[in-house]
């Protein structure tokens, strides 16, 4: 089956000369959440934009369930929700009709069963008839939302989602995405808060100056990317690493009361046992032992770094 989200070598470059996408290409299937990331102007907004038909390419294309997004734009925008960074809603209207008109504008049928499935998914039906205006910032967010599901939407894209929202609300807004995909619906996330895609995504792209940097599958990036870290609590600090310990990839931490000993979980000996013993070998007394693994933010600031070097 092809993939759902089809990308190649789209550019686009705006009057005066910035090119803000650099020939992107991705496929995504059908069914999966992919993270799109990146720091401020790497080109996720543009990317999300010309997708959507906002923005026309300056060359390349993409299509979406087959269809091109210039040559059959109303085809594949019918197959598309989205979800902008900015809260933008009718104040004085309600949620229920909020989401109706939006139905409505992609030539659907009226279904209020449908609406209704959709807010009650949301966590939104007891605010059917509020107006939006009376809601709050988490609440609002949930109606874009709805918004864009209110049209039967394959793939769904999230700018910035939970810009803004708590952090118990954020877990939430988790929990129904995680739904929205065991429901069918393909979702590009594009997020600052980089555990969320660590937390929900299947696979990350990082984009940075308008070129796609890579694309992996979150567990297998963390794999692949993440150094692990083993933490030696000292029970007296040390002043320096002793030279029978110069063969170990080892720095001194908390002024001296701990060494850390960072390994390749992926090769076939961590040294960690050898390490030990020639600590042990020293006089080196031990209070505790712990591990800790880089985080996907850890990792995202690197690799752009490496990016802009």
């Amino acid at each position: 089956m092809a993939p759902i989200l089809q990308i190649k070598n789209l550019r686009k470059t705006y009057e005066g000369g910035f090119e803000a996408l650099k020939g992107v290409s991705l496929d995504i299937e059908e069914g999966e959440i992919i993270a799109l990331l990146g720091p401020n102007g790497a080109g996720k907004t543009t990317l999300i934009s010309t997708l959507c038909g906002i923005t026309i390419p300056t060359s390349g294309n993409a299509t979406v369930g087959g269809f091109d997004i210039q040559r059959d734009f109303r085809a594949a925008r019918n197959l598309i929700g989205l979800v902008p960074q900015e809260i933008a809603l009718e104040q004085f209207e309600t949620v229920g009709n909020a989401v109706r008109l939006t139905r409505g504008l992609f030539g659907k049928r009226r279904d209020d069963a449908h609406i209704d499935k959709v807010l009650g998914q949301l966590s939104l039906l007891d605010k059917k008839g509020v107006r939006t205006m009376a809601l709050s910032g988490g609440m609002k967010r949930r109606v874009l939302i709805a918004k864009a599901l209110s049209h039967d939407p394959r793939v769904l894209f999230l700018d910035e989602p939970t810009a803004g929202v708590d952090v118990s609300l954020r877990k939430e807004m988790w929990e129904v995405v995680a739904e929205l995909k065991r429901d069918g619906v393909t979702i590009i996330l594009t997020t600052h808060y980089l555990e969320e895609a660590e937390a929900i995504a299947d696979r990350i792209a990082v984009i940075n100056k308008g070129e796609i940097l890579l694309v992996e599958e979150t567990d297998k990036l963390m794999q692949r990317l993440g150094k692990k870290q083993l933490i030696v609590d000292l029970r007296d600090p040390l002043a320096e690493i002793p030279a029978a310990l110069a063969g170990f990839d080892l720095a001194l931490g908390a002024e001296g009361r701990c060494l850390i000993y960072t390994y390749d979980t992926q090769s076939e000996r961590t040294g960690i046992t050898r390490l030990l013993s020639e600590l042990a070998a020293t006089g080196i007394n031990l209070r505790d032992l712990s591990t800790r693994q880089d985080s996907l933010e850890e990792i995202f600031v690197g690799l752009v770094r490496e990016d802009a070097a």
